[in-house]
């Protein structure tokens, strides 16, 4: 089965904003994103392995974006937002990476991004994994990635839950602080007449807080 990828270079997929001129093959426009972890490292060796990569796939080169001292926890990075907002401009066919945690650390960030390359028309090439998500490995591989990030995103569901629950048997408070007020300043101000909304206005708190605290001191 051909890849959208090759059928994009024959000239078979229609494609925004073409790089070739009227009457040539079409060229594959990659951007190519690096990262490392701390400002010491360099990424030259996932820039070299990946620009011979696109050289041997035929792939025109036409943006780089590097992260340096960037943690792939972060959903936000300057050269990633970059490199995202270039794919949402049709900018760019394929998005090449060195490995997965270049990209993203976690399953469901990463399965975000391909979801909006797939919705995209982009592709994308994981070089270490040998994923290309234009080929019908890629997108099984796509789909297996899919129910990985729900199962992750369940587990951390259930162990929040589960925190809470052990938290609340240990008679410990779950959610935001407790906010305390004096209650003598509420009763003085409810005996002067005050209502419950003037009460809260006073006391800088909301009206929930000024009945709760009415109710426990009755």
């Amino acid at each position: 089965m051909v890849s959208r990828l090759k059928r994009r270079q024959r000239g078979d997929v229609h494609q925004r904003s073409p790089v070739h001129r009227r009457g040539h093959p079409m060229q594959v426009r990659a951007a190519i994103y690096a990262r490392v972890s701390t400002s010491d490292q360099s990424p030259q060796m996932q820039l070299e392995a990946l620009r011979e990569y696109a050289e041997r796939r035929g792939f025109a080169v036409v943006s780089e974006f590097v992260d340096h001292g960037v943690s792939g926890t972060k959903t936000s990075r300057p050269q990633l937002d970059r490199l995202m907002d270039a794919a949402r401009k049709r900018a760019v066919d394929v998005v090449c990476v060195f490995r997965f945690d270049r990209m993203a650390r976690s399953c469901v960030h990463l399965l975000r991004v391909l979801e909006e390359f797939n919705a995209l028309g982009v592709e994308f090439v994981s070089y270490s994994e040998n994923l290309d998500t234009s080929t019908p490995m890629g997108q099984a591989m796509f789909t297996i990635m899919g129910a990985l990030a729900q199962l992750e995103r369940d587990v951390l569901v259930e162990r929040s839950v589960e925190g809470q629950r052990r938290a609340r048997a240990r008679g410990k408070h779950v959610g935001r602080p407790r906010l305390e007020i004096n209650p003598d300043r509420v009763t003085a101000l409810r005996d002067q007449g005050k209502s419950q909304r003037e009460i809260a206005a006073a006391l800088g708190v909301s009206r929930k807080v000024v009945r709760r605290v009415l109710r426990e001191a009755a």
